[in-house]
């Protein structure tokens, strides 16, 4: 996000942030992340740590709106509440802020709206990332989607080996890249699509830029309702798909020589409101 060469940073705050006065906010009894081009805060973001937690208030600067920086720092502000809580609420000011969040991934008519907020795991081995993946394999039911986002060799095709193993799939799971996907048949459960979009980008493509059309052409609607989807590379291309999914973020370690990872989950649609996920922290 740039306007002006100018970059934009995310920035926590902490709670109680006298700088937010800047933009018109009350910075009281709330915790706040703060967007900051060359040094100006130009967003903001609250939420107060409750049970649940609520998002209290969004303001992006008016020359910095459209860009996206709203729901950047919507998505920052979950995923720092997400370690004090379950589940974020928030009451829109009006429809349209009530549309925007719910165009971000929240539930509910009108203007209240919610959301489940994101877990962080700590996965320290390939092994705990596909014992991982066997424990998210079996919340999985048929008609779920699954979007994996990481770098290449982040764990995508592990952690899918493990939810394959939650599903009770017996045959082997290798990386679809040559093939863009693969159906493995369940045994007594729902069969696993495992698409990988990268070969859909093109060189030198984000994914971002990706048409709809792309993602048709893999096929995928007749086998959604009927499977669990899991596709690799498919942030910014495969969410038109469905309105529930999960989204699984998995972040390497600075060190290349260092196997841990930082694993995100984040849950988008009333589908994933009472599912028990595994807690914050350390997954072993």
């Amino acid at each position: 996000m740039t306007q002006d060469s100018a970059e934009v940073e995310l920035v926590e705050l902490g709670p109680d942030a006298a700088s937010v006065r800047d933009l018109g906010l009350d910075p009281v009894g709330n915790h706040w992340v703060g967007a900051f081009a060359d040094g100006r805060l130009i967003g903001a973001a609250g939420w107060s740590v409750s049970d649940p937690v609520r998002l209290s208030a969004v303001v992006v600067a008016p020359d910095w709106r459209g860009q996206g920086i709203g729901g950047a720092l919507v998505g920052a502000a979950e995923e720092l509440a997400g370690r004090t809580g379950r589940v974020i609420t928030s009451e829109a000011p009006d429809h349209a802020c009530g549309d925007w969040l719910r165009s971000l991934g929240y539930a509910g008519d009108g203007l209240s709206v919610t959301r489940r907020l994101p877990v962080l795991l700590d996965v320290p081995t390939a092994e705990a990332m596909q014992a991982l993946g066997a424990r998210l394999g079996q919340l999985f039911r048929a008609g779920d989607l699954v979007i994996l986002t990481g770098d290449l060799g982040a764990g995508k095709t592990t952690l899918t080996q493990g939810i394959g193993v939650g599903l009770g799939i017996t045959e082997a799971i290798t990386s679809p890249t040559f093939v863009l996907s693969r159906i493995h048949q369940g045994v007594d459960g729902p069969d696993l699509v495992h698409v990988d979009a990268y070969r859909l980008r093109g060189d030198g493509v984000d994914a971002h830029d990706l048409s709809g059309d792309e993602v048709d052409d893999i096929d995928l609607d007749s086998d959604l309702d009927q499977s669990v989807t899991v596709i690799e590379w498919g942030a910014g291309v495969a969410e038109q798909l469905s309105d529930d999914r999960l989204e699984i973020d998995i972040r390497r370690s600075d060190d290349p020589a260092d196997d841990a990872r930082e694993v995100v989950l984040r849950a988008v649609g009333a589908r994933w409101t009472a599912v028990d996920f595994p807690g914050n922290g350390d997954w072993r």
